[in-house]
């Protein structure tokens, strides 16, 4: 009789182990790479559109915030190779490029960052996510034009998943930001994941 309950509870041991490890093999995780839009700046990060992203995902799926306040491309192209050997995504949101561009680096910079991003993804066998943004014209109307379009011709070119723009019915409602008027506040954060969540979404079927 002992032997016969040993039995049993091994055998039930061994597939409980099995069933997690199985589950872990098939664990699938959406990385956001992004700077403040997507860190939650001045907000609790439970109310950051990433988090309520990680709320709506369903297993295998999970999300990881690997975004970082001030972020810009360059330094965004220095830590990807990193956390793409870290957490190895299948989906890769890159939702980068405000900074670079309020501070008035050339396009031509920014461009050559963020497709170098989309390659490295791709080489780490992971769908890409383009997120596109905008800027006040700072710097002159051609040059946030300039930006603008950028997006768009990155993601035609590479085929990719594409967010047209990350504040869309947001941008032009000033109560949607903070006394910034740079950060957009809790409230705005769904609205921010329904622009995402299209191309998310179709990524990560991709990826399947």
């Amino acid at each position: 009789m002992r032997l016969l309950v040993f039995l049993i509870r091994s055998a039930a041991l061994t597939f409980a182990l099995a069933a997690s490890c199985a589950f872990a093999a098939a664990e699938r995780t959406v990385l956001v790479f992004g700077d403040s839009l997507s860190a939650a700046y001045g907000l609790s990060p439970p109310r950051g559109w990433v988090e309520l992203a990680a709320a709506r995902v369903a297993a295998p799926w999970k999300v990881v915030n690997a975004s970082i306040s001030g972020e810009t491309t360059a330094g965004g192209l220095r830590r990807l190779p990193e956390d793409l050997r870290r957490h190895k995504p299948a989906v890769v949101v890159i939702e980068l490029g405000a900074n670079d561009a309020l501070r008035g680096q050339p396009i031509a910079a920014i461009r050559a960052n963020l497709e170098k991003m989309i390659s490295l993804t791709r080489e780490a066998r992971a769908e890409p996510v383009l997120v596109g943004l905008m800027i006040p014209p700072n710097y002159g109307i051609d040059y946030a034009a300039e930006f603008r379009d950028l997006f768009p011709a990155l993601a035609r070119k590479h085929r990719i998943a594409f967010v047209p723009f990350l504040l869309q019915n947001v941008a032009e409602r000033r109560e949607l930001f903070q006394a910034d008027q740079l950060h957009p506040t809790a409230e705005a954060q769904p609205m921010i994941l329904e622009n995402v969540w299209p191309a998310l979404s179709g990524a990560m079927k991709k990826a399947r």
